[in-house]
């Protein structure tokens, strides 16, 4: 039977990274996954360029059960940390949006990248690999594989979590969590598109394609989220940024609240173009709304006539304002974990030490990355916690 200081399951960012540091560290690190190719997630983020980070990270950008468990390792290890492992590796990125870096050339740099970390550190890899059975004792781990039995002092969970499954996403990791003991927050689809019911949906079919800015906000007090991006119309609902983001904050049948034409008073606009215009109103709503929209917001109104403005009552035009200012509608669904970018809820981290990682009710067991409840907004914040738990994690690890 071999032997090693640690065990890390799932061969991701955070298992990676983990892995890396601890490797070289003196650690003797046995990485496995059940996958042929190691990061997928990493291979198809940002385009294929992987949004690696974000500059501006704070714990305010991340939502979780139990808020402040991640700002001991968000402190820890900042994306300068990260920024300064690509620049070693002589990796060059560029800032998009909102403080997001991503590489200039690919995303296979960020893996090579790792991967050549995991070789300094002198990190075994088994891949593909898969666990079969994992059992703790007064010796440490036994974990039995299809490349035989290994022991270990310690095993670290980093198997992700349950979105987009055409990648090789499962439930091991919180299904390992529960045989231990450990709670699980419940999971959902995050950072995903929304639907709506087919009948209510349909003046809005035609506009799939259609990308728009807009406030979406949902929830209330703590559980309350906002967010000023834009968003698209698709066959089925919405998507873009702005509905990844509040994806993370709705709950089923709660309403979200949508504000299609930001920063404008609406209604003063409409009056003031009641006075000195002639045109017709579907001319005036397209100087504030693509034009597709405002003729489809206008159809879904059919007693508000298409008139030249002083012809249209005021009152039609406060009720076409009001609509498009406080839009509420309650989603159906959402697109499911094949499309959500990631997993919220998890192993619930008041089980967990901030510092280490480490179960406080299995001595040597840890949970990194995705698995754990710990959701970042979209925009590269869900890697930079995969590194900084990583990081927190892998100081434990050695000897």
């Amino acid at each position: 039977m071999q032997h090693y200081d640690a065990v890390i399951i799932g061969a991701g960012a955070a298992g990676l990274h983990c892995a890396a540091i601890a490797g070289q560290r003196g650690a003797r690190v046995l990485l496995v996954d059940h996958a042929e190719r190691v990061a997928e997630k990493i291979r198809i983020s940002g385009g294929g360029r992987c949004n690696f980070t974000n500059r501006d990270t704070t714990p305010a950008q991340f939502v979780s059960a139990n808020p402040a468990f991640c700002r001991s390792a968000l402190a820890r290890y900042t994306p300068q940390d990260f920024i300064s492992l690509l620049q070693r590796h002589r990796i060059a990125f560029h800032e998009k949006h909102k403080g997001q870096l991503f590489c200039d050339e690919s995303s296979e740099d960020i893996i090579a990248m790792l991967l050549r970390e995991c070789e300094a550190g002198a990190v075994t890899r088994w891949q593909p690999c898969a666990i079969h059975d994992i059992s703790h004792g007064p010796g440490g781990f036994e974990i039995g594989t299809d490349r035989g039995p290994v022991r270990a002092a310690r095993v670290v969970v980093a198997t992700g979590g349950l979105s987009i499954p055409k990648i090789g996403a499962s439930d091991f990791g919180h299904r390992l969590a529960r045989q231990f003991g450990h709670s699980i927050v419940e999971t959902r689809p995050a950072l995903v598109p929304l639907t709506f019911d087919a009948a209510a949906w349909q003046p809005f079919v035609a506009l799939a394609g259609l990308s728009v800015e807009a406030v979406v906000s949902t929830g209330s007090g703590k559980t309350r989220g906002e967010f000023a991006e834009d968003l698209l119309f698709t066959h089925r609902g919405l998507s873009g940024p702005a509905i990844l983001q509040i994806s993370s904050y709705w709950r089923p049948g709660a309403p979200l609240d949508l504000d299609l034409v930001p920063r404008h008073d609406l209604q003063d606009a409409l009056s003031e173009a009641k006075r000195t215009s002639r045109r017709k109103l579907s001319n005036e709503l397209a100087e504030w709304l693509p034009r597709r929209l405002a003729d489809a917001w206008l159809a879904s109104h059919p007693d508000i006539p298409d008139r030249t403005m002083p012809e249209v009552r005021d009152r039609d035009l406060a009720v076409l304002a009001t609509s498009l200012k406080q839009w509420k509608l309650v989603p159906s669904g959402t697109e499911g974990y094949r499309k959500a970018e990631v997993t919220a809820g998890g192993v619930d981290t008041r089980e967990l030490s901030s510092t280490t990682m480490e179960s406080k009710r299995i001595p040597g067991l840890h949970f990194i990355g995705e698995v754990v409840d710990v959701t970042g907004w979209l925009g590269g914040y869900n890697f930079q916690w995969a590194w900084a738990s990583a990081s927190a994690c892998a100081g434990s690890l050695a000897g």
